[in-house]
């Protein structure tokens, strides 16, 4: 078996083969069923130099179009939010260049006291007890948190008030799927949940209702009626929430919040094309034992120092698998250290200061673009950083104007909702100038 793109020379797998007692590769790895044995060759390139593979690479990744190069307008979860130079300049650094929890906590000291101030700040952020040390990304996060309430009352229906990306849905289905857990979804009204409707199907079978503060249309949520709605039949209540909204709007645990959720890659992490991202979890103190993932404690040692260790591991490498909350076998450390510096330089008045940006500069960019009759906003609904418009051209059309003046392509909700054809979800963060918004609503205007 000649594998060319393998280091290997003929002798180092005879030697190893020779060591192994087996005499050859097709015998070594005879336990794999043979129907789904690959006999066919792979078609690879030739081999090239290492400056031949680099240019390569290089004029392939000139494809993408960037939000370097590119104005970027996008939402929906992933944000072109600033991210100052302090941060992966010490993210970068040797002692903290790792994406893992250590397991060696005695001699882990200073990561574990990074993570200790990051769920701090996410607690202080939230208005929360406890936090977690950080998860997969916010649609993780918030499927674990509907299995952490099944789990906490038995329950098996989750319901879902407003409206969440399509694709955090399908994770929640896809973590429930074997779990004898239904999920449901309530209606809208103006973008958001209609709360009669919410308040029907909200029963003593429901485990859970979810609510995203602001939801995937940008539109702000009555979070404190669907709160009542959910704890009148004794559910728990979860919301995914944008960690820098709290900069402007009430925390999430300042309404009886039980579970606290969200993405936290606009905490100074990059796009990157869409991961890795940051999910934060955090909670009433009540269900600590049930939260999934780790806990970074503080103590003091046996000469009376201020030492740090993990104090929760409920998951399976650590206990017995049938006593686990959680098969979440890793964290985002990494991105958790890039929040915790992001959050320690912004400071409460820099978080606030970012959110006033984003909200001003949002609704700057809506009463431009809606100068034009040929758009408007699809819903009346309250909105932070995100807004929905309703074109009379094609998003297509649109769309392609816009590339073709170095501005992203905006979210055709259309894709995902029939009934919101021709409709364009519309991010505007911090980084925005008025210049760039004002491009963006000269470019729309000129689309016929």
């Amino acid at each position: 078996m000649n594998i060319p793109y393998l280091p290997h020379t003929d002798e180092d797998i005879r030697r190893m083969l020779e060591v192994s007692g087996v005499s050859t590769l097709e015998k070594l790895f005879s336990d794999i069923p043979e129907g789904i044995t690959y006999k066919g060759q792979i078609k690879l390139p030739k081999k090239v130099s290492e400056a031949e593979l680099k240019k390569e690479l290089s004029l392939l990744s000139l494809q993408n179009k960037n939000a370097d190069e590119y104005v970027s307008f996008l939402g929906g979860g992933s944000y072109d939010h600033y991210i100052p130079s302090i941060v992966k300049h010490l993210a970068g650094r040797s002692e903290f260049y790792t994406s893992y929890t250590p397991y060696q906590a005695e001699i882990s000291q200073g990561l574990l006291q990074v993570y200790f101030e990051y769920q701090t700040m996410i607690c202080e952020l939230t208005k929360m007890d406890v936090s977690n040390a950080s998860m997969y990304d916010g649609a993780t996060a918030l499927a674990e948190a509907a299995l952490m309430a099944y789990n906490t009352n038995g329950r098996k229906k989750v319901l879902i008030a407003g409206v969440f990306s399509p694709e955090t849905i399908e994770v929640i289905r896809t973590y429930t799927k074997n779990s004898g857990i239904t999920v449901e979804t309530s209606p809208l009204l103006d973008g958001v949940t209609d709360i009669n409707a919410l308040k029907e199907k909200c029963t003593e079978e429901t485990a859970c209702v979810l609510v995203q503060q602001p939801n995937f249309f940008g539109c702000l949520e009555d979070v404190f009626e669907i709160e009542k709605a959910a704890h009148a039949n004794g559910a728990l209540f979860i919301v995914s929430v944008d960690p820098l909204s709290l900069g402007l709007i009430m925390p999430p645990g300042d309404y009886n919040a039980d579970i606290v959720v969200g993405e936290g890659q606009g905490l100074g992490n990059d796009m990157n094309f869409g991961g890795p991202l940051l999910g934060f979890f955090a909670a009433k103190k009540e269900f600590v034992r049930r939260m999934p993932g780790r806990i970074i404690g503080e103590t003091i040692d046996k000469e009376g120092k201020r030492a740090f260790t993990l104090t929760l591991q409920t998951r399976e490498q650590h206990i017995r698998r049938e006593k686990a909350t959680s098969n979440i076998c890793s964290n985002e450390a990494l991105c958790a250290t890039s929040a915790t510096i992001y959050l320690a330089w912004l400071g409460r008045e820099g978080i606030r200061e970012v959110a006033n940006r984003c909200a001003s500069k949002a609704h700057y960019a809506a009463e431009l673009i809606t100068k034009n009759p040929a758009y408007r906003l699809k819903f009346a609904s309250p909105f932070f950083k995100e807004f929905v418009i309703e074109a009379k051209h094609s998003a297509e059309k649109i769309n392609k104007a816009l590339l073709d003046n170095k501005i992203l392509n905006l979210i055709d909700l259309g894709h995902y909702y029939p009934d919101l054809k021709d409709c364009l979800l519309i991010c505007v963060t911090e980084k925005r100038t008025k210049e760039e918004i004002e491009q963006l609503a000269e470019v729309l205007s000129g689309v016929r």
